[in-house]
């Protein structure tokens, strides 16, 4: 759609996050808003509301339009942004009142019977998408910020609303375009070889694309992360102290702990900070053989998190000999990505004596001691799921060909994964002198797989399930 459309609907909502709060925002946006706020906004002395000044707050009450009184509803300030300059590029009106639920309601509905209707989820940032405002990736940035569990993550997300991955991934866009370009220009003229300088150019180009896709694609393993938070589940047998653990790295009594084994039943997760990382810790049941029907039933929904997360925290007790549980569990998290938590460590006892945990079964992995109970290692703990968490992930952005962008969306990754691909089969049928109708297709689809990402591309469906996540006020 072109960046000068217009929406021939205004739309209204409850723009701040429903409770109570010192201040509610009401926004609306579209061709009358000018027009609502005038029918519902007065002065103190019940003027109305003369010619609006773009980007000034006036003060004054919300009233009922439809009452002939002219009821007051609220006390407010109204602010007015003309368009384009705004954040839908169409008139805004915004009505700042106080924070309960019962006056904001009444405004919107005052608003409401004034000619807006209740805007759909996520209506005002499509809005600002369609009308050029910003692009899609900015849009899906907005989210980020808004779900951000960590400074870190919010930092991300703000760059991406600021453009750095539209930039990069316009600046790849164009010089495919030129490449393009070049390439059906001899296609129009089938007599004329390419030359060998400008053959080479051509090939290099899409190498340094394919460089940057693959690059940019890679750093979701780390982006993902930031945004939807390490899973972490802490396994191991009964009374090993799990649920003290996860009390210790809450510092709050969050689960419950009992000397009696089984206590914990269900998996229970909590999120806490770790370093700038989001990390949903998950208590888990422990892992034995049980023919209790509950907490078989918590095994089985133990081990189920244990598959799935993203970063294992496998507790044992060092003040006692290994049982053939402990090595049941040690089976279970091989090949995946794991801290040995060696609790109890105030207690240990000297294994040479043939009374505690033997160590050496865990010489070849990561671990870490801890006493749950006397607070002892919560540093070094962090400091390990952080570590561990990110293994892998630094460096796989090819060094400086991401720029440092981090990707944090799953379409994204795809959208660059199929870009990519297409490259590398663009420069595979060049390499072999095939046909360049081919290689020209190749690199149409990559124009097309990166303009997903920024909406140049798009469907009415793939913007629906992006903008139906948005709140309604957003």
């Amino acid at each position: 759609m072109q960046p000068d459309m217009q929406f021939e609907d205004t739309i209204a909502a409850i723009a701040t996050a429903h409770g109570e709060g010192g201040i509610g925002i009401i926004r609306i946006s579209g061709q009358e808003a000018a027009n609502i706020a005038r029918a519902v906004f007065q002065g103190p002395g019940g003027k109305k509301t003369p010619a609006l000044r773009s980007h000034s707050v006036v003060y004054g009450y919300v009233v009922d339009p439809v009452s002939p009184s002219g009821e007051r509803i609220d006390e407010a300030l109204m602010i007015y942004m003309a368009a384009p300059r705004s954040f839908t590029r169409e008139d805004v009106v915004e009505l700042h009142c106080h924070g309960g639920t019962v006056a904001l309601e009444r405004v919107l509905d005052a608003v409401v019977s004034a000619g807006a209707r209740v805007a759909e989820p996520g209506e005002f940032t499509k809005r600002a998408f369609l009308s050029g405002r910003i692009d899609l990736s900015q849009a899906e940035a907005a989210l980020d910020i808004i779900r951000a569990r960590t400074e870190a993550a919010e930092r991300l997300a703000l760059r991406q609303l600021e453009g750095a991955l539209s930039l990069k991934v316009g600046h790849i866009r164009d010089r495919l375009i030129e490449t393009c370009a070049h390439i059906e220009a001899h296609l129009d003229f089938p007599e004329e070889d390419i030359e060998p300088e400008a053959s080479d150019k051509i090939l290099a180009s899409i190498r340094e694309a394919e460089l940057v896709t693959r690059a940019l694609a890679e750093s979701f393993s780390e982006g993902r992360l930031y945004r939807d938070g390490v899973r972490t589940a802490i396994v191991g047998r009964p009374n090993v102290g799990k649920s003290s653990l996860l009390n210790l790295l809450l510092e709050q009594d969050r689960a419950i702990v009992t000397s009696a084994p089984g206590t914990t039943r269900d998996v229970i997760e909590e999120t806490l900070n770790i370093k700038g990382l989001p990390v949903v810790v998950m208590d888990t049941a422990g892992i034995r053989e049980s023919h209790d029907m509950a907490e078989s039933e918590g095994v089985r929904r133990s081990l189920k998190a244990l598959q799935e997360a993203d970063l294992v925290l496998a507790v044992f007790d060092t003040s006692c000999p290994l049982h053939p549980e402990d090595h049941m569990v040690l089976e279970k998290i091989q090949g995946k990505n794991s801290i040995i938590a060696l609790n109890k460590s105030d207690l240990a006892i000297d294994p040479d004596e043939g009374k505690g945990a033997d160590e050496k079964v865990f010489k070849d992995l990561r671990t870490v001691k801890v006493s749950a109970k006397k607070s002892h290692g919560l540093e070094n703990l962090k400091q390990a799921i952080h570590d561990a968490a990110l293994r892998g992930t630094h460096g796989r952005g090819g060094g400086g060909q991401a720029e440092g962008i981090i990707i944090t969306n799953k379409r994204h990754k795809e959208a660059l994964v199929k870009t990519h691909k297409a490259l590398g089969n663009a420069l595979a049928r060049l390499e072999e002198k095939a046909p360049l109708e081919v290689p020209a297709l190749e690199l149409r689809e990559a124009l097309d797989s990166l303009g997903e990402i920024v909406g140049k591309v798009s469907t009415d469906e793939i913007l629906d399930r992006i903008f139906s996540e948005f709140c309604i006020g957003k």
